[in-house]
């Protein structure tokens, strides 16, 4: 084998030398700077996104902010409205209330005086019917002395008690 021949050793180390040196060279003069380039635009392109990813982030906490305020606005007009309309219900409720209440106490008058008229009647024709049978009693009793005006005075007097 060649290469082990001690002969040929400063022939191939001298070749080593000058390829290892020439690699060398076109790496750190070509391929390095072209590899250092696009590692620098890949950086740049990183923190364009990372600035714009910030952007949208603080686009999005101010649209979240403004959502939150829109909501707390709309919260606070449906509670207004709400209490408004509960306002308007209770003053509504006590109106009818107090509508069914004259309503009821008009019936319960006009019920009061049917029932005193109604209980007047019935006092007369209990009079009417006590002086009858009174008058009735004395006279199957064939009581003469006592006369029929003295019997309507004596029932008007029981039944006014």
């Amino acid at each position: 084998m060649p290469q082990l021949n001690p002969t040929w050793f400063i022939s191939q180390f001298f070749w080593l030398c000058i390829c290892f040196f020439f690699m060398l060279f076109l790496m750190s003069k070509v391929f390095i700077p072209k590899i250092k380039d696009i590692m620098e635009q890949r950086q740049r392109k990183i923190d364009d996104y990372l600035v714009k990813a910030n952007q949208i982030k603080e686009q999005a906490e101010e649209s979240l902010k403004k959502y939150q305020e829109a909501l707390a606005q709309a919260t606070a007009d449906a509670n207004n409205a709400l209490d408004i309309s509960r306002k308007e219900m209770n003053a509504y409720i006590a109106k009818k209330q107090d509508e069914m209440a004259k309503k009821l106490n008009a019936r319960l008058l006009e019920g009061e005086a049917q029932i005193k008229e109604t209980r007047e009647k019935a006092l007369k024709e209990v009079k009417n019917v006590s002086k009858e049978w009174a008058l009735d009693i004395v006279a199957k009793l064939e009581l003469t002395k006592i006369d029929a005006e003295d019997i309507k005075k004596g029932v008007e007097k029981v039944v006014n008690d």
